[in-house]
């Protein structure tokens, strides 16, 4: 039953989280907006429209829309949901996660640089770079968390208190900010991109896509949002305290992921995108926090 639910949580919330986003800068921009149920039906929209592919792409083209949402799928099996486990639990889940991600980005990649466009070519290359900088972080991180808790999975996100002593908090605190910025990395959010824009030298993972339409935009918008979810599922592990009862698990978890939302919501509404010199500054935090992470670890278990 906790499966099923898993998988229902998995499939519908990005649709909701997405809404929630934009119903946050509807809010702080003194708007209506649109329900927040308004990205479901942008995503019925385009499954009913014709794909159309250019004459100068070939078959990568058209099979990378379904392999990078397909990839995004599987990794998701490897993360902790709604009762705090994962569908598939297995040892160095993180490794299989992060490179079956870069699988399905790599098919994007391939895709934007298929349609022989110089300009998709261009965002390919900067979301490329990106990805260099994050995966480092990333892999710091959970490293660290697995020698502090001798837990060699995403699980180890639920037992930082428990082997860190004084330094818990703050290592928490120092892991939220650095998924928070992956977050708006790998979602290409503001203030590192800006879904909404359509500026050639501020473009980023938008202009990747300008050539898809019908079902394979609808399956990158789907597997963009999957992917947003996934991270701040792994946000919410963190928070939420471990052997908590299923009963207060799954709302509690729900809650972590509104209250991400209107975080990134409120974000997008507070700041501008940054230039794309200071972009690279912002993401190299993801670094510092992870290397302060990793002094933390090594002093609560050596130092003493």
């Amino acid at each position: 039953m906790i499966t099923f639910i898993n998988i229902l949580i998995l499939l519908v919330i990005p649709f909701i989280m997405i809404g929630i986003i934009k119903k946050t800068k509807a809010f702080w921009a003194g708007r209506k907006g649109a329900s927040i149920f308004q990205p479901v039906y942008d995503f019925i929209r385009l499954m009913n429209k014709e794909t159309i592919c250019g004459e100068t792409t070939s078959f990568i083209f058209k099979l990378a829309p379904l392999i990078s949402f397909a990839a995004i799928l599987f990794a998701s099996l490897f993360v902790p949901l709604a009762d705090g486990k994962s569908i598939i639990e297995m040892p160095f889940a993180f490794i299989i996660f992060a490179y079956t991600m870069a699988l399905g980005k790599f098919f994007s990649l391939i895709s934007a640089l298929d349609t022989g466009s110089s300009f998709e070519g261009m965002g390919a290359s900067r979301e490329a770079c990106f990805s260099t900088i994050v995966e480092p972080a990333f892999f710091i991180v959970l490293g660290s968390l697995t020698v502090l808790t001798h837990i060699n999975s995403f699980g180890s996100l639920k037992y930082i208190m428990l082997n860190s002593g004084i330094y818990g908090y703050l290592i928490i605190a120092l892991i939220a900010v650095t998924l928070f910025i992956m977050l708006l990395v790998e979602g290409c959010r503001v203030p590192v991109d800006d879904p909404a824009t359509h500026l050639e030298l501020t473009m980023i993972h938008e202009v990747m896509i300008l050539d898809n339409s019908g079902v394979d935009l609808g399956l990158i918008t789907w597997g963009s949002a999957i992917k947003m979810f996934l991270i701040e599922s792994l946000i919410a592990a963190m928070i939420i305290p471990a052997n908590i009862s299923i009963i207060y698990s799954v709302p509690a978890f729900l809650a972590v992921i509104f209250i991400l939302s209107v975080i990134i919501g409120t974000v997008e509404s507070s700041m501008a995108r940054f230039r794309m010199t200071h972009v690279f500054e912002f993401i190299f935090i993801m670094s510092v926090t992870a290397l302060i992470v990793l002094t933390l670890v090594t002093y609560s278990i050596y130092g003493n």
